[in-house]
């Protein structure tokens, strides 16, 4: 029997709702998809070109410095794998399970002790002070978390904290002038993976049920569609 893919994003999906979750693994039905945001794919593609310059010559890049970090870009033959969703990323299949779990990193640097240290680009422009304090960015955690879980899945020793690299867009620049500068923010965060096999056994369930689940309290798909059918019996 040919297993279930679940990505990170996923995961996410099932947590947000078991419902849309199934429909989506399950049975095919996937939610209509977002645009893509180019220019975070811009920066994130320059990012991963500007760190593979200090990879190659095994140095810490001036923000690891700046932070501190005694550390330096990692280093290995898969790390391009890894980084490409498309290609599989880093799997692990779970033992008594039809389950095959994949995440696509942006990035993994090792420090003096050999733990490796879980990286995520982010971009975004906004006037106030960037951080991973807002409800909505609990996803952002799960995933590194995700991540981090994945590696330690395949034998690697892994820091507790990793780092999100965040790209603050500046708009109090006079004019645009064929330019977009940033402000650049390494915000560590210490991650706690001890929730995932525990959701990795109910997603489990999820899939091997013959019943659709219950929706999601907040699933604006699921209000949407509800929404949809109570208009059609007027």
């Amino acid at each position: 029997m040919e297993k279930f893919r679940i990505s990170r994003s996923k995961i996410d999906l099932f947590l947000n709702c078991p419902k849309c979750f199934y429909l989506d693994r399950r049975l095919g039905i996937i939610q209509p998809s977002n645009f893509p945001f180019s220019l975070n794919s811009a920066v994130d593609i320059l990012l991963k070109k500007e760190f593979d310059g200090y990879r190659i010559k095994a140095e810490a890049h001036p923000l690891m410095k700046a932070a501190g970090l005694q550390a330096v870009p990692y280093n290995h033959p898969q790390i391009n794998l890894w980084r490409d969703s498309l290609k599989g990323g880093i799997s692990y299949v779970c033992p008594g399970s039809n389950l095959l779990i994949t995440g696509a990193v942006d990035d993994v640097w090792i420090n003096p002790q050999e733990e490796l240290i879980i990286v995520d680009y982010k971009a975004t422009a906004k006037a106030a002070e960037v951080t991973i304090d807002a409800s909505w960015q609990e996803s952002y955690k799960r995933q590194m978390e995700v991540y981090q879980w994945l590696f330690r899945k395949n034998g690697f020793k892994v820091a507790e904290t990793g780092y999100f690299l965040y790209c603050n867009g500046l708009t109090d620049r006079e004019a645009f002038n064929q330019r977009l500068d940033f402000d650049v923010s390494l915000i560590p965060y210490q991650g706690n993976d001890i929730w995932i096999d525990g959701v990795i056994e109910d997603v489990d369930q999820c899939l091997l049920s013959e019943h659709i689940p219950e929706s999601g309290s907040s699933c604006a798909y699921c209000l949407y569609r509800a929404a949809v059918e109570q208009a059609a019996t007027y």
